[in-house]
């Protein structure tokens, strides 16, 4: 919840990017590219499962940012 709320919170508030950002989260959470794979095998505890979700957050940042330089010039 801390990493998406996180996201959320340098997302546009348009329900449109919102919605976007939840599955460019949630994709990258479940897919679990490199190195977010890494550290949640490797990182045990409660803390890689937070801090796997932290970099799903960066990731998405990453893309929300390219989509909105893209779409808005």
């Amino acid at each position: 919840i801390v990493a998406f709320l996180l996201v959320l919170f340098f997302t546009p508030a348009a329900p449109a990017w919102q919605a976007a950002a939840f599955v460019v989260f949630r994709l990258f959470d479940i897919l679990k590219p490199p190195p977010i794979r890494h550290f949640d095998r490797t990182l045990k505890s409660g803390f890689g499962a937070m801090f796997d979700d932290l970099i799903a957050a960066l990731y998405t940042l990453i893309i929300l940012a390219g989509a909105r330089m893209i779409i808005e010039g």
